[in-house]
C-alpha cells in the first residue's frame, strides 16, 4: 500500500467504516503532530479531567 498523500511504501494503516488509508512514517508523524495540536484532542482533555475528578 502507498501512502495517500506521497508515493511512499505505506508504514501505517488506518482503517474506518471499512476505508483503509496508508501513511508513511514522516506524514504518520505529521498527522499525529497535527492532532495533538488540535483544539478537539484538548477540548478531549479537558472532558477527561472533568469526568474523572467527578
Amino acid at each position: 500500500m502507498r501512502c495517500h498523500y506521497c508515493d511512499r511504501e505505506a508504514t501505517y494503516e488506518a482503517e474506518q467504516r471499512g476505508v483503509v488509508v496508508g501513511l508513511c512514517e514522516s506524514h504518520f508523524k505529521q498527522r499525529v503532530e497535527e492532532l495533538a495540536e488540535s483544539d478537539e484532542l484538548a477540548e478531549l482533555r479537558d472532558r477527561i479531567d472533568i469526568e474523572s475528578s467527578e
